[in-house]
């Protein structure tokens, strides 16, 4: 199991980090959301859950919980830059399928749902 940042979200993260010390560390998950089910959930992780896995990776901690790592488990989080938008972007093995406009996903597990 496992979450992998890359380079560019490192850096993003430790800047999110850095303004704001309370935080101990990324939290990523889905929440059901849009047309296709699934959405991602990043924000700063405030508490630790007693129900989260958390992974470490050069000093970032990301904690995930239980409902939602068998669903980005694998996931490679990048953030990326073009003109003047920016985002995270996120690589994920367990998707099977996205809606039209890239905001929700499904996976296998629910197709057979």
């Amino acid at each position: 199991m496992a979450i992998e940042l890359a380079p560019a979200a490192l850096e993003r993260i430790r800047g999110y980090l850095a303004a704001d010390p309370q935080a101990l560390g990324l939290r990523f998950g889905v929440r059901r959301t849009g047309c296709s089910g699934w959405g991602y959930l990043a924000e700063l992780a405030r508490e630790q859950g007693a129900d989260d896995t958390v992974f470490e990776q050069d000093g970032i901690r990301i904690y995930v919980d239980a409902d939602s790592l068998a669903l980005v488990d694998g996931t490679r989080i990048d953030f990326l830059k073009s003109g003047l938008n920016e985002q995270f972007v996120f690589a994920n093995p367990n998707v099977a399928a996205e809606c039209g406009c890239g905001e929700s996903f499904t996976t296998d597990a629910d197709r057979a749902a």
